[in-house]
């Protein structure tokens, strides 16, 4: 897994994958007369945190291969980190059904990965800045990005089920979402086969 980074650790990450490709080995002192000591600090902090970098045992550094960063921005995060959050939230819509059709209708692929998400309108700063601590873009009520980010929705009051260790919306709910829309018509035909309930 990697994670967006700034200009600047992109260009440090391009001088030493090519001065030592994926295989070699450097140390923090390789770009001492380059930067300040904090700066480069800086910046193996950031690549080895967004996983541009590895640390190796004996206390040197070695490049992640590029292509593996690259496809690395592009992988489903959310459903890990969500786990660790420490506010009520619920999955709603079509990330609601996702769930409750066990993954049969995915609204997702690498090219967009929105998840819909309510929450408590008194927690809104608390999620804002729980995605950004993640480095996961996010936005209130729509938006949209190429990858994964989330769209919040706030609301006054929040009730949630369980399924899958996520929290989501009720079962009933989401088959009336589900029939809200004919695109949807498959996945609410299943939900309502699996559970045997009709909304």
């Amino acid at each position: 897994m990697t994670i967006e980074i700034p200009g600047y650790g992109l260009r440090a990450y391009a001088l030493l994958f090519s001065k030592h490709g994926v295989n070699g080995e450097f140390r923090q002192s390789e770009l001492d007369w380059i930067v300040s000591v904090s700066m480069k600090k800086k910046i193996f902090s950031l690549l080895l945190r967004a996983g541009w970098i590895r640390k190796n045992p004996k206390g040197t550094y070695s490049c992640t291969n590029p292509s593996d960063a690259i496809r690395g921005l592009l992988e489903f995060r959310v459903p890990e980190i969500i786990k660790d959050a420490e506010r009520k939230y619920a999955f709603t819509q079509l990330s609601a059904v996702e769930i409750w059709s066990d993954f049969s209708y995915v609204q997702r692929g690498m090219e967009k990965s929105p998840y819909f998400i309510k929450i408590l309108q008194k927690d809104l700063r608390y999620w804002k800045e729980f995605f950004n601590s993640n480095e996961i873009p996010n936005y209130v009520g729509s938006g949209g990005t190429i990858g994964e980010f989330i769209i919040l929705i706030p609301v006054n009051s929040l009730s949630f089920e369980e399924k899958n260790s996520f929290k989501v919306d009720s079962l009933k709910e989401t088959i009336n979402y589900a029939k809200s829309n004919d695109i949807y018509l498959y996945a609410s035909e299943y939900i309502e086969r699996k559970y045997g309930v009709l909304a």
